[in-house]
């Protein structure tokens, strides 16, 4: 089995972005496991915040109000890959977080500068000296622009939105046209905001997962992490 103190290894900060339903979470946390590494999901960072917001009745497309409460809501993230967790003021909102108001809602919350700004700080204490395998939307960009690894995972739209509805959110199937749609305002909306848009970094390996499965993308990643290993151990 691959292990995280092998050399080159225990450091290693590997980012994982892409747009919804590429496959993000399921292979960072292979990956994190397989490697014997930490997981850090900013995404459920980003829907915890409005799932708060939604909470305490503030108007998620209200900009100045949803940075005037950012600093509120006290955000406690578990980055164990075998059971990560999110809370909010001490409330596990693992399930909450994943209904279809927040994902409807997040991409609104997650455009203000302020929000952006205290997660990403939280984020890069996460990371802290590596180790750790990250996954969202700015990771390789904005969050740890330096990652060892980077990696922008995609796949077509329709087999995103498949996957998604697949997911059954809210514990419902959600219906496939509507899915896609959603997913596709989403994504745009995600892409043209001023601060850390969606974005491929310039250094990432892009990896199509469309005619992949989890096993194969997860494997492609951990080869990429050997290969820095590799680099850093004959140095």
């Amino acid at each position: 089995m691959e292990r995280a103190d092998d050399a080159g290894r225990a450091g290693i900060v590997v980012a994982i972005d892409g747009p919804s339903g590429s496959g993000k979470s399921s292979a960072a946390r292979g990956v994190a496991r397989r490697l014997e590494l930490r997981y850090l999901d900013t995404g459920a960072m980003y829907r915890a915040v409005t799932w708060w917001m939604i909470q305490v009745g503030v108007p998620v497309d209200d900009s100045d109000e949803v940075a005037a409460r950012s600093s509120e809501p006290k955000i406690e993230v578990g980055i164990d890959p075998e059971h990560p967790t999110i809370a909010v003021d001490g409330v596990d909102v693992g399930g909450p977080i994943r209904s279809r108001e927040v994902t409807n809602a997040v991409s609104a919350v997650a455009a203000v500068p302020a929000v952006r700004r205290r997660m990403v700080e939280i984020q890069r204490e996460l990371i802290g000296s590596g180790g750790i395998v990250v996954e969202g939307r700015d990771i390789g960009t904005t969050v740890a622009p330096k990652a060892h690894v980077k990696v922008y995972l995609t796949a077509h739209e329709e087999e995103r939105a498949r996957r998604r509805a697949a997911e059954g959110l809210a514990g419902a199937k959600l219906e496939l046209t509507l899915t896609q749609k959603e997913m596709a305002l989403r994504d745009r909306k995600d892409s043209s905001r001023t601060t850390s848009p969606l974005n491929k970094a310039p250094d990432a390996v892009v990896l199509d997962t469309t005619e992949l499965n989890l096993q194969q993308v997860i494997d492609r990643i951990c080869a990429l992490a050997g290969e820095h290993a590799g680099a850093h151990g004959r140095r």
